[in-house]
């Protein structure tokens, strides 16, 4: 079994920047893709970034591209987020996931994962 515990956020004007990590326990995660996700007030739950169990292949959602850069830690097992440049549309309750996968296949879907994170809130003033 693995847990997932995001901290990280806060509240931030427009342009700043937030490091979201995602520290887990219990299992390795080594062999883990993981991904993370975003959820605003009244919109369904999107991919923000994800990275593939191997680390070398990352998916950005397009409004996040250059802004956003997902990454992983695997001696400490944890994963981040670090967002700049941040916008008022990014605020959401962010989660991370993870899957069990080794190779390249980057899971962007929320069904592809079996462990999450309780979330955490991103809240960028205008």
């Amino acid at each position: 079994q693995v847990q997932l515990i995001e901290s990280g956020g806060g509240l931030v004007q427009a342009g700043g920047s937030l490091r979201l990590s995602c520290a887990a326990s219990g299992r390795t995660f080594r062999s883990y893709a993981m991904g993370w996700f975003r959820q605003a007030p009244g919109k369904e739950r999107e991919i923000v970034a994800a990275i593939s169990g191997s680390g070398g292949y990352a998916y950005y959602l397009d409004s996040v591209k250059d802004r956003f850069t997902i990454s992983r830690d695997v001696a400490q097992n944890t994963a981040a987020l670090q967002m700049n440049s941040l916008k008022p549309e990014d605020t959401a309750v962010y989660y991370c996931a993870a899957t069990e996968g080794s190779g390249s296949y980057v899971e962007i879907y929320g069904y592809e994962y079996d462990y999450w994170g309780q979330g955490t809130q991103v809240t960028v003033s205008s």
